[in-house]
């Protein structure tokens, strides 16, 4: 599951989380039960996720934050190291800022699984992914768009929101088929185990926002 903050969580809540996490983003939120949590998460009792999240919806909305708090905070430190040695003066410094912050989210030895988790989430259950962040913990994504308006000056506001929305799609999809292949163990997946899968990824994305 999402690599946590300094707070050392119980062991029985980061497995039941950890578990959740993998099954929502294999099966979707609808097709997994609380008791299939618990029984993933090696807890004799079928109702551990009612006692320790209250219900199946609060374990969602905590899984949520979770990931986006550690996204965020990531953006918000990349974001400010830009600003204070000048501000970026290309649309890929802010493209690396969207992307690379939102890999690598799963502790040492675990698989990630938070961007699937989100896609799954955001196809069936996109009003639930809004209100669990409350407009909290997307303020580095914010300040993304903030920077690419300002260095995109020739495109219109309307050409600008029609990139953005096509961005949002775009990062989400390629990032959801990276975790899906690399989570696939029954074979090599060599595109996406290259480094320079995301480096192309990324200026694709460049390119969809600069072109003319």
């Amino acid at each position: 599951m999402t690599r946590l903050s300094s707070k050392v969580p119980s062991p029985s809540v980061e497995r039941l989380k950890g578990e959740a996490q993998r099954l929502f983003a294999n099966r979707g939120i609808d097709g997994v039960t609380v008791r299939d949590i618990a029984k993933a998460a090696g807890q004799k009792n079928p109702a551990a996720v009612g006692y320790h999240f209250g219900s199946k919806e609060a374990l969602i909305r905590e899984l949520i934050v979770d990931g986006a708090k550690v996204i965020d905070a990531r953006r918000n430190t990349q974001l400010d190291a830009l600003e204070a040695d000048g501000g970026p003066t290309r649309i890929s410094q802010i493209v690396d800022i969207l992307i690379y912050p939102s890999v690598n989210l799963a502790a040492d030895g675990e698989t990630d699984t938070y961007n699937r988790f989100l896609h799954m989430l955001t196809m069936s259950h996109r009003a639930l992914f809004d209100d669990a962040l409350e407009g909290r913990w997307n303020s580095g994504y914010q300040r993304c768009l903030e920077h690419l308006r300002m260095l995109m000056p020739s495109q219109s506001r309307t050409i600008q929101n029609q990139r953005f929305i096509f961005l949002e799609s775009y990062l989400g999809g390629v990032l959801n088929a990276r975790e899906t292949r690399l989570g696939d163990t029954s074979r090599a997946h060599a595109t996406w185990s290259d480094a320079s899968t995301l480096a192309h990824f990324a200026a694709t994305v460049t390119w969809m926002l600069e072109m003319e």
